[in-house]
C-alpha cells in the first residue's frame, strides 16, 4: 500500500468513528470560538499601546505589563487548543475502548486532566515564542533553523496529548514517551501527515473556487457565494481537526499495545511497520521501560 493511499485509508477509518459520534466536530468549533474570544479580549488592551503616524504606519511601545499580558495570552490560547484536543482524544479513546462518548463526557475527561494540560500549554507556548524569536531575529538562516526545529518538535510531541490524557503522567515523561513511540513505530510514515494536509487542500478547493467566483461577481450574489465558500472551508477545517484527533488517538493506542477494532488491522500494521534491519518483531507491546 502506498503511503498516500494508506493515509486515505486511515482517514476513512477515522471518518467511520466520527460518523458514530458526530457531535465531536463541535469540540474544534468550541476551540475556535474560545480562541477568537480570548484573542479579542487580550488584543484590545494591547492596541492601546500602539499609535499611528501621519503616513498610517503603526508603532507600538510595549511596557513590562504588556509583555506579561502577551505571555498570559500565549499560554491561554495554547491551553484552549490543547484542552479541546484533549477532550477529543478522551472521546476517541472511549469509543475505541467500546464506550459511547458524548460531548459532556469528552469535556469532563479533559477537565480531570487540567493539571497535565496547563503545564503542557506553558511548554508549548514557550517553545512557540522561542522559535518565533529565532525566526524573526536571525534572518533567513534563522527561518530555516526555526522551521526545522518546529517540524522536529511537532513530530516528536505528536502523541503527547494522548499520553497526558490516557496515562495521566507529567509533561517531561509524556514528551519522552511520545518521542520513543514516534521513533520506534512510525518514523518512516511521516507521509501520513502530509496526506492529511493534501486531503484538506483537495477538500477546500471547491470552497475556494466558489469564494473566488463570488468575489469576481460582486453584489449580493457574490456575497452569498463568498459566504458559502467560507462556510465550506470552515466545515472542512473542523472535520479534519476532529479526524486528526481520532487518528492521533488510534496511533497512540496501536503503539502502546491497546489496539482498536475501529481501524482495519492491515492498515494499522502497515502504518506502524518497524524499520527494516532493527531486528524487532513488531510493536504491539509497550516499549520497554514504559509500563502502565
Amino acid at each position: 500500500m502506498g503511503r498516500i493511499s494508506r493515509t486515505f485509508e486511515l482517514a476513512g477509518a477515522s471518518w467511520r468513528i466520527l460518523k458514530a459520534d458526530k457531535e465531536l466536530v463541535i469540540l474544534p468549533l468550541l476551540s475556535l470560538l474560545a480562541t477568537a474570544a480570548v484573542a479579542f479580549t487580550f488584543i484590545g488592551p494591547l492596541l492601546d499601546s500602539c499609535t499611528t503616524d501621519a503616513s498610517g504606519a503603526a508603532a507600538c511601545e510595549l511596557a513590562t505589563s504588556d509583555y506579561i499580558l502577551l505571555a498570559v495570552m500565549y499560554v491561554t490560547l495554547a491551553f484552549i487548543t490543547i484542552f479541546f484536543n484533549a477532550a477529543l482524544v478522551h472521546a476517541a479513546n472511549d469509543r475505541m475502548s467500546g464506550g459511547d462518548p458524548g460531548l459532556g463526557s469528552a469535556i469532563r475527561g479533559a477537565m480531570v486532566r487540567v493539571h497535565r494540560i496547563l503545564p503542557w500549554a506553558i511548554v508549548s507556548a514557550t517553545v512557540s515564542v522561542i522559535l518565533r524569536t529565532i525566526e524573526e531575529r536571525t534572518g533567513w538562516l534563522g527561518r530555516v533553523i526555526a522551521g526545522i526545529l518546529g517540524v522536529a518538535w511537532s513530530l516528536v510531541t505528536f502523541l503527547v496529548i494522548p499520553v497526558l490524557v490516557i496515562e495521566d503522567i507529567g509533561v517531561v515523561q509524556a514528551v519522552k514517551r511520545s518521542g520513543v513511540m514516534f521513533k520506534k513505530t512510525w518514523g518512516e510514515n511521516m507521509a501520513a501527515q502530509v496526506g492529511f494536509g493534501l486531503l484538506g487542500f483537495l477538500l477546500m478547493l471547491p470552497g475556494i473556487g466558489v469564494a473566488v467566483f463570488g468575489y469576481s461577481q460582486g453584489g449580493s450574489t457574490g456575497a452569498i457565494l463568498i459566504a458559502a465558500g467560507v462556510a465550506w472551508i470552515l466545515v472542512v477545517v473542523l472535520v479534519l481537526s476532529a479526524l486528526n484527533g481520532i487518528f492521533q488517538t488510534a496511533l497512540y493506542r496501536y503503539a502502546s499495545g491497546a489496539g482498536t477494532t475501529a481501524f482495519p488491522e492491515a492498515v494499522m500494521a502497515s502504518a506502524f511497520a518497524p524499520k527494516r534491519g532493527r531486528g524487532t518483531s513488531g510493536f504491539t507491546r509497550m516499549p520497554r521501560g514504559f509500563g502502565g
